[in-house]
């Protein structure tokens, strides 16, 4: 299998083959991400990954799940996705669910029908980057679309078939517009009703834009209980019935799952509780801080 510097993959993929289409991001310019600052985008040619496939088909006799890397696989061309979708229908008769990284500006490149085949022939699911409901802070982080794009085009893959896994970053907004931010990624969560909701924690790295908004003292990073409660504002105003909701990332403090709208309310219980001091919040070296 050949792979090319970090490799990356959501946590529900832990136990996937990893295919790595692409490197890197084809955007990579968001404020707070370092994920592929050790390469530049390319795409890796159709014959390598097909014989990346052909070799985990001789080394393993199931795999039930295969996640397509690295940051936006989406964005390849459709002649090439087929060919990789339909390998992996022929030689894989097993596996039960295809996956992606998808950013929005890809699903934008894919007509509707385009993102209705590539379902019909074996992706299931695209995990998809929100951070945030709030246009201001979209803007000055960098993300390159706009709030209103993600959801429209998450909206199109939904509607394609395909499972949805929206992240949106606990944080993101620091002390000064964590309420802002909270209620309007509640409102856009609310709008998308995203099959999975993946809760981060904002995480500052050396040498990105977020780190230098912070030594200069424009952005105050919330502590575990603020950001504790940053998160039951966006559960207070969320309307995503049936949504998975996860903040059980290593990045999180408080560890919270359940199911929307049913489990609302035992969500903020277990917020409240933390606040009282009655369970435990990680603490950093946990989290490899």
């Amino acid at each position: 299998m050949h792979y090319s510097g970090s490799v990356y993959r959501p946590p529900s993929e832990a136990y996937s083959l990893i295919v790595q289409c692409t490197l890197g991001c084809s955007h990579n310019k968001c404020a707070f991400c370092i994920m592929y600052k050790d390469k530049k985008f390319s795409i890796n040619p159709l014959e390598q990954v097909l014989a990346d496939l052909a070799e985990a088909r001789s080394m393993y006799r199931r795999i039930e799940r295969i996640f397509l890397a690295d940051g936006d696989a989406l964005i390849l061309p459709m002649d090439y996705l087929l060919e990789v979708l339909d390998f992996i229908r022929r030689y894989f008769p097993e596996c039960e669910r295809v996956s992606a990284y998808a950013s929005t500006k890809a699903i934008l490149r894919k007509t509707d029908a385009e993102l209705k085949l590539l379902r019909e022939r074996g992706l299931a699911m695209v995990y998809i980057g929100l951070e945030t409901g709030n246009e201001a802070l979209l803007a000055k982080y960098d993300k390159g679309v706009t709030v209103e794009q993600i959801v429209a085009h998450t909206l199109r893959a939904k509607a394609a078939g395909m499972i949805t896994s929206v992240t949106a970053i606990n944080g993101m907004g620091g002390k000064e517009l964590s309420e802002t931010h909270a209620i309007d990624t509640a409102a856009a969560l609310s709008r998308i009703k995203p099959d999975y909701i993946a809760m981060l924690t904002l995480r500052v790295y050396t040498g990105t834009p977020l780190h230098e908004w912070i030594e200069r003292g424009e952005l105050t990073m919330l502590s575990p209980q603020e950001l504790a409660a940053e998160n039951r504002i966006l559960l207070a105003h969320i309307d995503s019935e049936g949504s998975v909701f996860r903040s059980n990332h290593a990045s999180n403090y408080l560890p919270l799952k359940g199911t929307l709208n049913r489990d609302r309310e035992a969500l903020i219980e277990q917020i409240d509780r933390a606040l009282a001091g009655e369970v435990r919040f990680r603490r950093a070296v946990e989290l490899g801080l």
